[in-house]
């Protein structure tokens, strides 16, 4: 076990840009970089840190929480923090930080990206294409142009969507249940009636909590007055695989882009899982891509430097 002085000393317990060390280091901070650490060596070692940088690979629980009996802050290098125990960090006043600035841009021009490919068929027309198929009429797309963008959460990654979809010449409707006066020249705040009544795209932009888990369900999705396309960039638990299909069935929702799912280990789905699974990939509705909306060569350092200025503010040292 190493027994230096906890003072101003960081472990790095996930892999990161490179820049994370000489960041740290130039602010003060003494940084560990440990990419490949297991929860059980963190227990044994945490003691010995002020700071805790993660990203997914580790759960800051109460049981690791208890052993971090110097821990000054926790960093995600990242937007959720559903992988963090905040009732029992904020009991310790314990900073938690993260970096949804870093990754925003990235993750809204994905966003983008994934409805237009789904709206005009991209998908469809490269692979038909690619197997030797001409198709023109049946891969006639869908003007953005004109249609109701519903964003549910306002922060900055829907913030970012929203200033991405300028000069496109749509109407963007956001709901926000925890923010006031959020309105601004990208959207128009509303409430969630509204969105019912006028969306034509659907887009969440919401952390999973106790509140969101799977709260888009058959009556969530059955108050739409029109069949929607929805685009799932936040997390999967919010909508099961099984409600998804099946909306995709009866035509209440017309095409779907997931960045996310509800189970992400696909070697390890349930029975349920895996039969509507099975529906959604062999749908040339749905679109997918692996969780990597804000994961780009560019939003990897952003994160850092947004992380490393949010530390900093701490005045630590």
């Amino acid at each position: 076990m190493n027994t230096q002085s906890p003072k101003h000393r960081c472990l790095i317990a996930d892999k990161m840009h490179e820049s994370i060390v000489p960041m740290l280091q130039e602010i003060g901070l003494q940084p560990d970089y440990q990419p490949s650490i297991q929860r059980e060596e963190i227990l044994g070692i945490i003691e010995n840190y002020t700071g805790l940088v993660i990203r997914s690979k580790t759960n800051v629980d109460q049981a690791l929480i208890a052993k971090a009996v110097n821990l000054r802050f926790v960093a995600r290098a990242g937007a959720g923090l559903d992988q963090l125990d905040e009732q029992a960090l904020n009991a310790r006043h314990i900073a938690i930080l993260n970096a949804p600035e870093g990754n925003r841009d990235a993750l809204a021009e994905h966003n983008v990206g994934m409805l237009l490919t789904l709206m005009h068929k991209i998908h469809t027309g490269n692979r038909q294409i690619r197997e030797g198929t001409w198709d023109r009429e049946g891969n006639r797309g869908t003007e953005l142009m004109g249609k109701t963008i519903g964003i549910v959460g306002y922060g900055n990654m829907g913030q970012a969507f929203a200033h991405r979809l300028t000069g496109f010449s749509v109407k963007v409707l956001a709901y926000d249940k925890y923010r006031q006066n959020y309105g601004d020249r990208f959207a128009q705040q509303a409430a969630m009636e509204q969105l019912y009544e006028e969306s034509d795209v659907l887009s969440f932009h919401v952390p999973l909590t106790a509140e969101t888990l799977f709260f888009v369900d058959d009556s969530y999705l059955s108050r739409f007055s029109k069949n929607i396309f929805l685009l799932n960039t936040a997390r999967g638990k919010i909508i099961k695989l099984k409600t998804l299909a099946e909306a995709l069935t009866i035509g209440k929702v017309q095409g779907a882009a997931l960045d996310v799912l509800e189970n992400e280990k696909l070697n390890q789905l349930s029975e349920e899982q895996q039969r509507y699974f099975q529906e959604l990939i062999q749908s040339d509705k749905v679109i997918f891509t692996p969780h990597v909306a804000g994961w780009t060569h560019e939003s990897y350092e952003k994160i850092n430097r947004v992380l490393v200025d949010k530390i900093k503010a701490l005045k630590l040292v």
